[in-house]
């Protein structure tokens, strides 16, 4: 399965074959565009040679840093997202042996407990954690039982809601179309 999520091929080829670039990617998903997220673990890869846990958990805080920050940016905020992909790795070297799909395969977890997992890794909240594992039931076929309840809504068949959803460029626009809609009516909800 390759995903198209970013518009670039190698960059959705890295995340389509690298458990860890594809868990990088969603955790730099927040306050900037999906495909700028997702490009992420490329950048990362291309700069340091590396998106190995082991190797960015060991990387010195502040050359870390730089990566991020050389232009185009991996993030529009380098410093705290440097060191959520830092300690996320650390986690993963760690806890994991540096083998991120171990999180969803390791033991054969069904749904529930592989949710209760992602919620256990730094920066994967409730919301995260379900929308990474919808990415995993329906992009990847993942087989755990239970894995479309736990990760509800965004398990959901036709849904547009996340990530999870995209498959092309037609889809793309549709999960955008999606967030808009239910921003305006949260802030609608707020302004009331």
């Amino acid at each position: 399965m390759t995903l198209h999520i970013t518009g670039d091929d190698a960059a959705d080829a890295l995340l389509s074959d690298d458990p860890f670039a594809l868990l990088v990617g969603m955790l730099l998903d927040q306050q900037i565009a999906m495909e700028t997220a997702f490009a992420g673990p490329a950048k990362i890869l291309e700069r340091l040679g590396s998106i190995d846990p082991a190797t960015i958990a060991a990387q010195d805080a502040d050359t870390f840093v730089v990566v991020f920050r050389t232009p185009p940016a991996v993030h529009r905020f380098p410093g705290s997202m440097a060191g959520r992909v830092q300690t996320l790795a650390d986690v993963v070297a760690r806890e994991w042996n540096g083998d991120a799909s171990a999180i969803w395969t390791s033991g054969s977890p069904d749904g529930a407990e592989i949710l209760r997992r992602l919620k256990a890794l730094p920066g994967f909240g409730d919301q995260k954690a379900r929308i990474f594992l919808a990415l995993l039931g329906k992009r990847f076929d993942l087989s755990a039982p239970g894995w479309r309840e736990a990760s509800a809504p965004y398990g959901e068949e036709d849904a547009y809601r996340s990530v999870a959803d995209i498959v092309d460029a037609d889809s793309l626009t549709r999960v955008r179309e999606t967030k808009r809609a239910a921003k305006a009516a949260a802030k609608k909800v707020a302004d009331a």
